[in-house]
């Protein structure tokens, strides 16, 4: 038989699946996959549900029902300021993750090059890699995860063809400052390059720091699309509704390549969404009060267990440095370890690097329940006791 796909025979099975299915083999509380354990809005879910009955099932357009093109502009508006063209500026996606192949399908040709911020989510390269574009890397350091600017402005050059940005980050919970903004976007310009900016965590920042998107700052909105994800802002991960702001010369190539890859999105959840992105500012406050209190909770826990954390500016995540409770081996093993051990699953943080990568951290996720952040805090603490000395050798 002739090979198949070089790429994708050579992926292997993702540490999220791996890490899941290791929670689930040994009971353990599952703080690796980012996702809530509760649901999200009952009158968006209401919504979904009774839109499945009003005889509007059939293919949705392609860039997405009117309504929810109509809620993505207007809360574009509202909380960024940005002018955002319903009609011609909005597509829907079937996620965030196939609004990211989409734009980089738009945009990129084979040898362009794409800078990539490590660490990062770990679909970005592999599908750089499938659209023959060459990935640049530039690395943040922990633990403060500050902008290297003498690295990225190295990473640009005569073939650059755009920059990867998420902000909130993915794993970090970095925010990215103005002033790093505006570095970014300087680069941009001299080198006449667009940005794809994975924004999904955009309502998930915390106190003392502020969400701003990249497309706000002067001459970035004709070069930058922005993505953001219904998923997490309303905790309904399984719905997979994502959607791309743009201009409308850039979005009309996303939605070709929307078109090639899924088509359309279940239009009773695009009905939903739109009634959930025209809730009042309250809500999304709320959102981000309710999981600061658990990033918290989570934060101080680790920290009088031993483990050495990361600051967590947005998203779901913390990093936590285990080295001081005296570990000796990788963070992959930590984290199997403690799955089965402890009875508490993590991501090791060197899944999301290329190489080379950082070995004594592990991301643990705090968008679970209270109760639930305790027990696992509890089970870690229960170990820790009991494995004694044992817990030093990886």
């Amino acid at each position: 038989m002739k090979p198949a796909n070089a790429l994708l025979s050579q992926t292997g099975t993702t540490i999220f699946t791996i890490m899941s299915a290791l929670a689930v083999q040994h009971g353990a509380i599952n703080l690796g996959q980012g996702f809530p354990d509760t649901e999200g809005p009952e009158d968006i879910v209401r919504a979904a549900a009774d839109a499945l009955l009003d005889q509007r099932n059939q293919y949705p357009p392609l860039t997405g029902v009117p309504e929810l093109k109509a809620a993505v502009a207007a809360i574009n508006q509202r909380f960024y300021g940005l002018e955002i063209d319903a009609a011609s500026g909005v597509c829907v996606t079937s996620g965030a993750t196939e609004a990211i192949t989409a734009c980089l399908m738009a945009l990129l040709n084979p040898g362009d090059e794409v800078v990539l911020i490590e660490p990062l989510y770990d679909t970005y390269l592999p599908v750089v890699q499938m659209l023959g574009a060459t990935a640049k890397l530039v690395r943040l350091e922990p633990p403060g995860w500050d902008l290297p600017r003498a690295a990225l402005a190295a990473a640009f050059g005569p073939r650059t063809k755009l920059l990867l940005l998420n902000s909130p980050m993915n794993p970090t919970g970095k925010v990215f400052t103005r002033a790093e903004l505006e570095f970014i976007a300087g680069l941009l310009a001299a080198h006449d390059a667009y940005a794809v900016c994975d924004e999904v965590y955009e309502h998930l920042v915390y106190a003392g720091a502020t969400h701003i998107p990249l497309m706000t700052l002067p001459g970035m909105a004709a070069r930058s699309l922005r993505i953001g994800s219904a998923g997490k802002t309303f905790s309904l991960t399984g719905w997979k509704v994502g959607y791309v702001s743009g201009p409308p010369d850039l979005i009309a190539l996303v939605a070709k390549a929307h078109q090639n890859l899924t088509f359309t999105t279940a239009p009773n959840l695009q009905r939903a969404v739109a009634i959930g992105l025209a809730k009042p500012d309250a809500y999304f406050a709320a959102l981000a009060d309710a999981l600061q209190v658990r990033r918290d909770l989570l934060d101080a826990g680790l920290t009088r267990l031993g483990f050495a954390t990361l600051p967590a500016q947005g998203s779901y995540f913390i990093t936590a440095d285990f080295s001081p409770l005296g570990f000796t081996g990788s963070d992959t093993e930590f984290a199997r370890i403690i799955t089965a051990q402890a009875g508490v699953a993590a991501i090791p943080v060197s899944a999301f690097y290329v190489d080379a990568a950082p070995r004594h951290y592990v991301r643990f996720a705090f968008c679970k329940q209270p109760a639930v952040l305790e027990d696992a805090l509890h089970r870690l603490e229960r170990w820790l006791a009991a494995s004694g000395s044992r817990r030093l050798a990886g």
